[in-house]
Formats: C-alpha cells, sequence, structure tokens
C-alpha cells in the first residue's frame, strides 16, 4: 500500500492496543512434536516453524507455517462488509470475535478498505463479484461429499465455471504456484513480509507468514525446498499489513509483517494492522 495510505491508516487506529509485535508467546506451552520440524498444537493442528535456505538481509529468516487437517478444522471467511457498521480487525481480534482458533489475512484489498481486490464470495455475502485475471481461487465450505473439503483452483488448468458450483465461498488471488508445480512469479528487486494461503499433496491446509522480506519470486523457491510437500499456493498479503495470529489451547502466537519503510531502523511493526477480510479457522463440531 501506498505510504499516505500508510499514515491515514496508523493515525485512525492507534487507538488499539499495540501487542508484542513479531513475537511467539507462548504462556507456559510445551507441545509434542508430530514429526521433525513441527509442533503439535492439537489434533490435525501443527506449527511448523523452518530456517530458510536462503538468509534474509533483515529479520530472522524464519517461516512459519500453520498445517490444518480440513477434516477437524473448517475454513470461514471473514468480511468486514457483511453489515454497514462491520469495521476491520486485526486476526488476532477476528479471531476473539468469532471464536476462532487461527486467522490470515484472505486477500489484497482495494481503497475503500473493504473490497477484495478480486472475486470473493460466501454462501450469504458477495464483497466483490468481479473475476479478475489472477488464476488461483481458494475454495472451501464444499457442497458436496465427492470433492476436497478445501482447493486451490488454477484457472490455467481447470474450469472454474464448473469449479465455483462446488463450494460455497470462493476467495480469488494471486497464484504463487501453479497446477504444475512451477513458480509463475518473475523475479523482481521489491522485497516483502508475505503471507500465504497453500494446500500440501495430502490436501492440508497452510497458512504461511514469512516476516523477513524477500521477492516472492525466491520464497516460492524457499517454500518448494523446504520438507512441505507443497502443492499448490495464493498469496494474500505482504507488508505491515500480513499477519497470523493461532490461539489453541494454552498455545497462542502472533505473527507480524513489516514495511518497506521501517526496515532500515526498525524490524517490528508497531500493531498488528486491520485488516477487512480475513481466513478464519475454526474446530468442526460434528
Amino acid at each position: 500500500m501506498k505510504l499516505a495510505a500508510t499514515l491515514i491508516i496508523i493515525c485512525i487506529f492507534l487507538s488499539i492496543p499495540a501487542p508484542s509485535a513479531g513475537t511467539d508467546h507462548q504462556p507456559g506451552a510445551t507441545a509434542a512434536k508430530s514429526e521433525p520440524g513441527w509442533l503439535k498444537l492439537a489434533d490435525g493442528l501443527e506449527l511448523g516453524i523452518f530456517d530458510s535456505p536462503q538468509p534474509a538481509e533483515i529479520g530472522d529468516s524464519k517461516i512459519r507455517i500453520l498445517r490444518i487437517d480440513p477434516v477437524r478444522y473448517e475454513l470461514k471467511l471473514l468480511n468486514a462488509s457483511v453489515s454497514k457498521e462491520g469495521r476491520s480487525l486485526s486476526a488476532k481480534q477476528w479471531c476473539r470475535q468469532n471464536g476462532l482458533v487461527a486467522a490470515i489475512n484472505a486477500s489484497m484489498y482495494q481503497a475503500d478498505y473493504k473490497t477484495s481486490v478480486s472475486f470473493m464470495r460466501t454462501r450469504t455475502h458477495v464483497n466483490n463479484p468481479r473475476i479478475s485475471k489472477d488464476m488461483t481461487v481458494l475454495a472451501f465450505d464444499r457442497l458436496g461429499t465427492d470433492i476436497p473439503e478445501v482447493k486451490i483452483i488454477d484457472r490455467q488448468c481447470e474450469d472454474f465455471r464448473i469449479w465455483k458450483h462446488k463450494y460455497g465461498t470462493l476467495v480469488q488471488s494471486i497464484r504463487m504456484i501453479s497446477c504444475s508445480g512451477r513458480n509463475v512469479w518473475r523475479q523482481q528487486p521489491k522485497k516483502y513480509s508475505t503471507v500465504a494461503i497453500g494446500v500440501d499433496k495430502a490436501d492440508r491446509v497452510l497458512f504461511i507468514h514469512v516476516g523477513s522480506p524477500f521477492s516472492t519470486h525466491d520464497l516460492i523457491n524457499i517454500l518448494q525446498n523446504l520438507p512441505l510437500e507443497i502443492d499448490r499456493a495464493m498469496y494474500t498479503e505482504g507488508g505491515p499489513q500480513a499477519q497470523l495470529y493461532i490461539k489453541s489451547g494454552e498455545h497462542e502466537y502472533e505473527f507480524i509483517g513489516h514495511s518497506e519503510i521501517d526496515l532500515g531502523a526498525n524490524t517490528n511493526s508497531l500493531f498488528s494492522w486491520p485488516i477487512p477480510n480475513a481466513v478464519g479457522v475454526a474446530l468442526r463440531k460434528d
């Protein structure tokens, strides 16, 4: 986002209490390891913290990933645009307000601070009806049992006109890894903190947060070289807005991104930015 918009948001939201930015908060918790590199938070919910094989110039170079079993947990799309009184919240606030165990940015958003850049809808609410040129669509809230609980539809190799009728919730965003496993981003000089949503080859959902700044092209290569078995992924936000919050039992984590303007002197954001659209995680009632 542009600097002017950034300063406006800071002025508006300085009244929000500041969390301990960029830190992992674990109040007295120890968790059993489920497999190398992964910490079991609950059945079907694991946190992986990996060292990037390519060190970043700033920050700790950690790749933080929440791995979610969609059989035990369901995804929910949260929109400030659902009502006229709706307002943007941090990922942590979205979780607390809706009884969720985790939340991440759903997508980038427009200048009205409510509307997603691309197509976004649930069964009952349309945030943005316009299908953009972006090639990936996160799909969940399935309408039948013969399809995956969660799917990242690749519009280049799958017919979206058919798939869009199979799920109740659809979120379009920028493709990172194609259906053939290819890194589709050109190398660019700019580097940002990044959040992304992916799926692995076992159809588990990956909420990805990288606080250290990397170019997106390099980050995709990093993700493909980690022991993730990552299959598809889409970019959902970058910079200080990029955040991931997790609260499962006694385990609590909040990961926050950094802006391009503060990297020279300060690698911590001031607070968790309010975001208008988030994807949340809730334990299935059944």
